[in-house]
């Protein structure tokens, strides 16, 4: 917790050190439970609240408060000093996006009621196939395509990659269709979105068989790893959104990332 400051701020309470209670918000996302429920297990507890050197338990409004003050830019910095302690370099890069529910309905309450949700929550993630830490991430609204989601997911992850002596790019970017875009790097392994059924620019017919050879050589194989992580972020860490304004709504998928790098 090298990232945060050791206090929110000069003149607060003083009562906890910011990244103990950081640490508290994590670990409630890591067990997927509530600000109450978190307090209660903080209460059942003596081993963590030692680590974390806790003068007492910190109450739910205290842990919900700390959430809301924290910054996407925090995250960041977290996620930068646990690459940069593994060292992570990576030659391939995986891209994927995935969807969580924005309420706690079922769906079963949801198809009895009539008011099924139009509208999800969207996280974007970029995964070294080797390492399987998440890179770099992304969130918004769906449904939409990925494409406002590449060149950030590309720039954040970009440290991360391998490069020549020069300082050139040598990580190649695997990703699905909905990531296609206009201008792609030769590194971008990407498949064209065939319109009406065909391809006709020969740019695209050019990208369309790098990415036949690249399933051929089972390279594009390794973008199921993306996808992988997803599937664990959902199953270990919820797939739903508890926050209902729309600012924190933005840090949930971000947050779960993070959870997960701490995971693996």
């Amino acid at each position: 917790m090298q990232a945060l400051p050791k206090y929110s701020h000069a003149k607060s309470p003083h009562h906890f050190e910011l990244p103990q209670l950081a640490a508290c918000v994590l670990m409630m996302f890591y067990l997927d439970v509530s600000y109450r429920d978190m307090e209660e297990w903080l209460l059942a507890t003596d081993k963590v609240c030692q680590a974390l050197e806790l003068p007492r338990i910190p109450d739910h409004t205290t842990l919900q408060r700390t959430y809301k003050k924290l910054r996407k830019l925090d995250f960041e910095k977290m996620k930068n000093q646990i690459l940069e302690e593994e060292n992570i370099q990576e030659s391939t890069i995986a891209a994927d996006s995935t969807g969580y529910s924005p309420g706690q309905a079922s769906l079963y309450y949801q198809t009895r009621s009539g008011r099924t949700y139009q509208h999800w929550i969207k996280g974007a993630y970029a995964v070294g196939t080797e390492s399987q830490y998440i890179l770099s991430w992304q969130s918004g609204y769906g449904p939409s395509n990925d494409v406002a989601h590449l060149n950030p997911l590309k720039r954040g992850c970009a440290r991360f990659g391998t490069h020549s002596e020069t300082k050139q790019r040598t990580w190649v970017m695997l990703a699905d269709a909905g990531f296609d875009a206009r201008k792609l790097s030769p590194l971008d392994i990407i498949p064209p979105v065939r319109r009406h059924g065909k391809l006709l620019h020969p740019d695209r017919k050019a990208r369309a068989e790098l990415v036949a050879a690249a399933r051929l050589d089972g390279l594009f194989g390794q973008r199921w790893k993306a996808e992988t992580v997803n599937s664990v972020i959902k199953r270990k860490f919820g797939d739903t959104i508890r926050s209902r304004k729309p600012q924190l709504q933005m840090r949930e998928p971000i947050i779960k990332a993070l959870v997960y790098n701490i995971h693996r």
